[in-house]
């Protein structure tokens, strides 16, 4: 009796064991952090104030140093002043005014009062405000650019009436076009809107199909150093800059199967995201947050991979012997050469027994090869792989292997890591198991991941012992495997199904691993036994609350019980560590 039925959907990528990267909500929302923004808004008034008084240092014109304010008849000071004395309606008359001083000290204003004030954000948008910021993204004056954006980037926080407001008001078009301006500060502020934006889930695929390309051409690219220009190190505005922009990737690609097929066919966008990764690997700069940013996307974008991705290359993938066989090579020969026509006429003719054996020895030599071949050479796929392609190929495991090895302070990035591995080793197609043992056979993987183990965060424990369930189905060895991850993997299961930690996924997880190596291996059930494994797993099975992920983690405990207990020459170990054969009974279940 087998129990690989049992677990065979938990295996597919649209379940646990694959897994999405969900960004923080309030963090990734506002597009920044509250204590960096805190001070920036702090500046505003002492910012219009100090471009306001420049502005008298200016030859007179007319006899006068505020002739340029005659049209709005309000004069230098007056305009200073009214910074303190402004009030809503007058300042969101200023954004229409054709005074550029008049628009910035406008949106100033509102980018100031809308700091964390719901109330004010929903006065603009009645008074219809929106429309009339959106209008200065494209200004002539960069100043004026910043101050809109800035309003506006307070204003749709926490607000999804804003939000809306500011796309049908046109608003995605015009930040994507102020984007052509080499100015940091705007750009951030474009890219903490988009972010902003991105964090709601009705708002996602139309945000992707008008954005995606330029994202990726504008700043993506060259910020990741995949472009022409070589890029030593980010300033601090650069270095937000592209947080932000990931950040809103991030978002993106958590939503959808039509939005996650979009950014893998944007041309140069998972180049930049692993070129930036390898970059910081070098630099020795894995901590950092536009790390946890890309890393994340390419962990969503390997989501259901093997379902989503294009049939053509799925075929590739599956290797000769997966589609026709009429014209499959036999090892290195090709179906009509000579030697593979001797090779069969060996069944056909009588022949002597000499010429048998050394025509079934090459048979077996050929096959041995070809088995092997898969970790050698990878015809399937190219050497240096672009875009797409990096999702699968056998270069990605190592970027992952040492993210996790270097990664030691931001466990979401590891998490991250270990959640794309297990995506892209999910499921029961021939190229989940070529990467799999990729990752166990030539980046020895094992020690790094078995390490990993010991920590206590639940969300890193679910993505590394789905990791590991997926290897132990496709590991080749489940003897040598058994010995070594049993023990560690009995350590992280709970006494019994009440307790809350870990979660019930890591508990299915983890059941599901050792369970796959019971089913192969009788040495796993023997481990399972010396290590006190069965008391967890009894108590998993029959101590729990009616819960359905409760319910779900006894059934994975029993299904590995009632696997241990086909192992006859085991019964007498188990009597004698106190159990009976009702312990190992899978019935109700």
């Amino acid at each position: 009796m087998t129990s690989e039925n049992v677990f065979l959907t938990a295996l597919q990528p649209n379940t646990t064991v694959s897994t999405y990267a969900v960004p923080s909500e309030t963090e990734l929302s506002h597009g920044g952090t509250h204590a960096k923004e805190e001070a920036r808004f702090k500046r505003v008034h002492q910012q219009v104030s100090m471009r306001l008084a420049e502005k008298s240092t200016l030859p007179r014109q007319n006899g006068s140093s505020s002739s340029q304010y005659a049209a709005s008849g309000v004069s230098l000071c007056a305009l200073i002043s009214l910074l303190n004395s402004l009030d809503m309606p007058t300042a969101i008359n200023y954004l229409d005014e054709p005074d550029q001083n008049l628009q910035m000290l406008g949106a100033a204003y509102i980018q100031h009062e809308c700091y964390h004030n719901n109330d004010t954000k929903k006065q603009v948008n009645q008074l219809k405000g929106i429309p009339l910021l959106v209008q200065l993204f494209t200004s002539e004056s960069q100043e004026v650019q910043r101050y809109a954006t800035g309003a506006t980037r307070n204003l749709i926080y926490e607000s999804m009436d804003n939000k809306v407001a500011l796309i049908e008001s046109g608003g995605i078009p015009k930040l994507i076009d102020a984007l052509k301006e080499q100015d940091d500060e705007l750009r951030k502020n474009i890219t903490g809107i988009l972010w902003n934006l991105s964090s709601k889930d009705n708002l996602k695929e139309r945000l992707a199909r008008e954005t995606l390309p330029e994202l990726t051409e504008k700043i993506l690219i060259p910020l990741s150093g995949t472009g022409d220009k070589d890029i030593i190190e980010l300033s601090p505005s650069e270095s937000d800059i592209f947080f932000n922009t990931t950040g809103c990737l991030r978002n993106l690609s958590s939503v959808n199967e039509k939005t996650r097929q979009q950014m893998r066919e944007t041309r140069g966008l998972i180049d930049a995201l692993v070129g930036y990764v390898q970059k910081c690997l070098l630099d020795t700069k894995v901590e950092e947050k536009g790390v946890e940013n890309a890393v994340c996307v390419l962990r969503n974008l390997s989501y259901q991979l093997y379902t989503e991705i294009p049939p053509s290359a799925l075929l590739r993938l599956e290797g000769p012997s997966r589609s026709s066989s009429k014209g499959e090579a036999i090892g290195c020969f090709t179906p009509n050469s000579k030697k593979a026509k001797d090779v069969r006429s060996c069944f056909r003719f009588p022949i002597s027994i000499f010429i048998l054996k050394l025509q079934l020895n090459l048979i077996f030599c050929l096959s041995f090869q070809r088995q092997n071949q898969d970790l050698t050479t990878f015809t399937e796929v190219s050497r240096q792989p672009t875009d797409i392609e990096w999702l699968w190929h056998p270069k990605i495991v190592e970027l992952y292997n040492q993210v996790l090895q270097r990664c030691e302070i931001n466990s979401t990035t590891r998490e991250a890591a270990a959640g794309a591995l297990q995506n892209i080793t999910a499921g029961d197609k021939r190229w989940a198991s070529i990467l799999s043992r990729v990752a166990l056979e030539q980046n020895r993987m094992l020690p790094v991941i078995l390490d990993l183990l010991r920590t206590n965060n639940d969300l890193e424990l679910r993505s590394l012992t789905g990791f590991l369930r997926n290897l132990s189905r496709h590991a080749k060895d489940k003897n040598d495997m058994a010995t070594k991850v049993v023990n560690p993997l009995l350590a992280k299961l709970p006494s019994d199904g009440r307790q809350k930690e870990p979660s019930s996924d890591v508990v299915m997880n983890t059941c599901g691993a050792l369970n796959n190596l019971v089913t192969s291996s009788m040495v796993a059930a023997r481990d399972i036994t010396f290590f006190d494994g069965l008391p967890k797993l009894v108590g998993i099975k029959t101590s729990h609350d009616s819960s359905p992920t409760k319910l779900k983690a006894a059934k994975a405990a029993a299904t590995v019980l009632s696997n241990m207990f086909q192992y006859k020459k085991l019964h007498k170990d188990y009597r004698s560590k106190g159990f009976q054969k009702e312990d190992f009974s899978d019935m109700g279940f």
